[in-house]
């Protein structure tokens, strides 16, 4: 007989065969043991039904790990908690003891949080998407809007610094912010140069993340797989410029602040919306409205959309939708890992 969480349960081994091998072996280990366990599934079906229910969970237990939920034997198997963890082995029966020892605690995390997961990395292939964005614009400035910001760490992108292989350094040398992203295939990224200028920036968040509260920092680092230790401190750093550099972050619905947004972009810029990771955690419904809402908006202003999504490919990808002179045009720009370790363009010079 088919139990009511077998499809979240699905969900769970997606998640360890697609998202975690070769990247978490814990995270792994455990999404294959709480994808066969009821009452693991039973606590993980708090989660909103828009939300990516897997990742939600285990950023929940790893929270109140990181908040220092009583010592415990589930601790100690943590990379971002001890130098020398035990291996991922007997993960799965520490993790079951934790989670049903702390369920109102992971329950209340689940229902009420959202993976907001601001993944600094990323901007390693936002950076030669904004450059062709502003070489179609004919080198003006940008005027950023992005859709799912979090704590608009992202839309720093411009104060970090950055590395391909083995190449010279792009960006900001003195940045604390120091990300490396390993190009692939034949086709070579087009980095700018000269770092795009950018005229403003807003960030458009259901809830925004407010970098000056410990809880809520805490809640991203739980958000960084445990053994990424490296995504770990980008995310400490950028914290650090964000709160010497504070982008304009603005909380509601990004559908219906978007059209306002776009009409105080300031006279002499060039409209850019981008969002990464975001739409996924949308309806169909609302992703269609948002790709019409800038449809629409295109007939009657140059809008640029710089994407980079993970819906139904092999990997995510990065894509540029254009609107000039009333007409549109879209490209697919690159595949690209999620946490923006390495990048393969697929857009011809």
């Amino acid at each position: 007989m088919a139990s009511p969480h077998d499809a979240l349960g699905a969900r769970f081994r997606r998640f360890a065969e697609a998202e975690c091998r070769g990247s978490s072996p814990l995270y792994e280990r455990l999404a294959l043991s709480i994808a066969g366990d009821g009452e693991l599934l039973a606590l993980a079906a708090h989660a909103p039904p828009e939300q990516p229910a897997p990742n939600l969970f285990l950023a929940a237990v790893h929270f109140l790990l990181l908040e220092g939920a009583g010592v415990t034997p589930l601790a100690r198997l943590y990379p971002s908690l001890v130098d020398e963890p035990c291996p991922p082995a007997a993960a799965a029966v520490a993790f079951r003891e934790f989670c049903l020892a702390h369920g109102e605690a992971v329950r209340r995390l689940v229902t009420t949080r959202r993976v907001q997961t601001n993944e600094v990395g990323r901007c390693a292939y936002l950076l030669p998407a904004f450059g062709l964005v502003s070489r179609l614009a004919g080198e003006r400035p940008l005027a950023l809007i992005e859709i799912g910001t979090s704590a608009g760490l992202n839309l720093l992108w411009d104060r970090y610094g950055y590395r391909y292989g083995v190449e010279e350094a792009y960006g900001d040398a003195g940045s604390p912010v120091q990300l490396a992203c390993q190009p692939r295939g034949d086709i070579h990224p087009p980095l700018p140069r000269r770092i795009p200028s950018v005229a403003t920036r807003v960030g458009v968040d259901l809830r925004t993340i407010d970098v000056d509260d410990p809880r809520e920092v805490l809640w991203l680092e739980a958000l960084v797989w445990p053994e990424h230790r490296e995504r770990a401190r980008a995310l400490r750093s950028a914290i650090a410029v964000a709160r010497q550099h504070r982008p304009r972050l603005v909380a509601g619905d990004g559908l219906a602040l978007l059209p306002g947004l776009l009409s105080a972009t300031p006279a002499g810029a060039a409209p850019c919306v981008f969002h990464t990771h975001t739409v996924n955690q949308l309806a169909a419904e609302a992703r269609a409205r948002l790709s019409g809402l800038l449809e629409e908006q295109g007939h009657a202003r140059e809008i640029y959309r710089v994407s980079a999504e993970w819906l139904g490919t092999p990997h995510p990808q990065l894509e540029l939708a254009a609107w000039r002179g009333g007409r549109g045009e879209h490209r697919v720009l690159a595949d690209c890992d999620p946490h923006g370790r390495w990048l393969a363009w697929r857009d011809p010079p």
